[in-house]
């Protein structure tokens, strides 16, 4: 599956934000986007005025990205969350937070979600029991979610490393066990995701 693989922190740069794409490094004074605030590419400290097009769009990819998804994945999870009753901006929001590689990184299982997305296709988590080595799985309440015993030593060193980052109310971690339940899927206040999601919804609706 195609993927992007240039430099994350260009990322960040473009939307003008931290996605926090690269673990620790986004927390200290070594992240791009303090260092260098600019877009980037030749013209990026030039000043444009953007459109309510633009602004939407700009919603849309930072929200992507920071999520890692691809534009078809998105598009189709936006469908989903079309068909869902409640707020369509919410509920993909929702979806978007219940990948498994979402999950795993705020657990702290992973410095971030690229590695978390790596970790889980080396298979060393297991949801419900069952080996779990597709990023993508959409977990629900009452999920499971494990290391597997082998793995632990490798896991532990990232979870001490991560220790200070807050874990979601919606998860029951367990930094002992190495294990986490989820307890309910998040409501809108339980993301902490910079982004106007209304914006999204106004974009696709176009």
């Amino acid at each position: 599956m195609a993927r992007y693989t240039g430099p994350s922190c260009r990322l960040c740069r473009r939307e003008g934000k931290k996605l926090f794409l690269k673990g620790d490094r986004c927390y200290s004074d070594k992240c791009a986007v303090t260092r260098r605030a600019s877009v980037p590419g030749q013209h990026g400290k030039a000043r444009k005025k953007v459109s309510e097009y633009g602004v939407q769009l700009r919603a849309k990819q930072s929200t992507r990205r920071f999520y890692g998804v691809l534009e078809s994945q998105f598009a189709e999870y936006f469908n989903m969350a079309e068909r869902k009753a409640g707020m369509t901006g919410e509920n993909l929001l929702r979806i978007l937070e219940s990948r498994l590689d979402n999950v795993v990184y705020r657990c702290g299982f992973a410095a971030s979600r690229k590695e978390a997305r790596q970790l889980i296709r080396h298979g060393h988590y297991t949801l419900n029991g069952h080996k779990a080595n597709i990023p993508s799985i959409l977990v629900k309440a009452g999920d499971v979610l494990e290391v597997k015993t082998t793995d632990s030593d490798k896991i532990k060193a990232v979870v001490e490393a991560n220790a200070s980052r807050p874990k979601p109310k919606w998860l029951d971690v367990d930094t002992a066990k190495l294990t986490a339940k989820v307890i309910q899927l998040p409501d809108r206040e339980d993301i902490d995701l910079d982004v106007e999601e209304h914006l999204i919804v106004e974009l696709y609706s176009k």
